[in-house]
This record gives C-alpha cells, structure tokens and sequence, in this order.
C-alpha cells in the first residue's frame, strides 16, 4: 500500500537495526492521524532484560509519551511482522485503529493468522488491519536472520 511506503521503509530500518543488535529483526512506527511518525521502535529483548520489549511495545510506549497520552485513536500501527497476542492485546488497549505489517507469523500471529484478536468481534475495540505490504522485504530479513543463527 502505497500510503504506508514510507513508514515501512523506516520500520524495515529499524528492524535492520535490530538483527545488527542480535535481535529479532522487527521494526515498527506509530503515525498520528496526519501520517507523521510519533513513535518509532524495534526488538530489544536481550538488551533490556525485558520480555515485552517488542518493536510493537516500544513503538506504542514513544507515541504515547510524545503525544502525552495512552490513548492512540487516530493513529496507526506499521509493523514488519505480524503483530503477536501479547502486541495485538497492547494495541487494543492503545485504541489504535489501524495495523499495517509486512510479513505473516504463521507461529505466532495474532492479526489474522493464528489468531485474529485485532478482529475479534467479541472485545470491545477492534483495528483494521491491512497485511502483506512489503511482504517479501521483511520476510527476507526475518529469513536471513534466522538462517544465520543455524
């Protein structure tokens, strides 16, 4: 989708970033309503210690400090990967309407493929979610990543 290029780019920049770190290679931004990142973030699970520390996560955590709330409605999630449960529970209670990722988690995902809790009819908030764009890029990454550490 071309509306998302740019944040994509940047996401796959970070998650670039984040494999040199010896981390899973995930990148992620927030952009306000104006499509202007707010908040930015990759994987840091093994430098911080910290079990949520998910590119989603920390995306989440700089929008909201930059725009001195919690509350994301307006906003939208780009993402490499598809966002997992622990993620799509954190973007729910975001209020952020719109996921955009890059590549399917066929292990993991929670956006459509194993799960679908962005979706869920049964919560009370929910988020559109757009899949696919720049698939094979961060598929790619993910791939090279992994392949290196067998």
């Amino acid at each position: 989708m071309q509306r998302y290029a740019d944040a994509m780019s940047r996401a796959l920049t970070l998650a670039s970033e984040a494999a040199r770190a010896g981390e899973i290679p995930v990148g992620a931004v927030v952009l306000d309503p104006e499509d202007r990142i707010v908040g930015e973030g990759r994987n840091d699970r093994e430098e911080s210690g910290d079990p949520t520390g998910h590119a989603e996560i920390v995306a989440l955590r700089t929008a909201a400090a930059a725009r001195g709330s919690w509350n994301l409605d307006g906003c939208t999630l780009v993402v490499t990967l598809e966002p997992c449960a622990m993620c799509a529970g954190a973007i729910l209670q975001a209020r952020v309407p719109r996921v955009v990722f890059g590549a399917w988690d066929d292990k993991a995902g929670a956006a459509g493929s194993m799960y679908d809790l962005l979706r869920d009819r049964r919560l009370p908030y929910r988020a559109e979610v757009v899949g696919g764009v720049a698939e094979a890029e961060s598929a790619a990454l993910l791939r090279a990543f992994f392949e290196s550490r067998r």
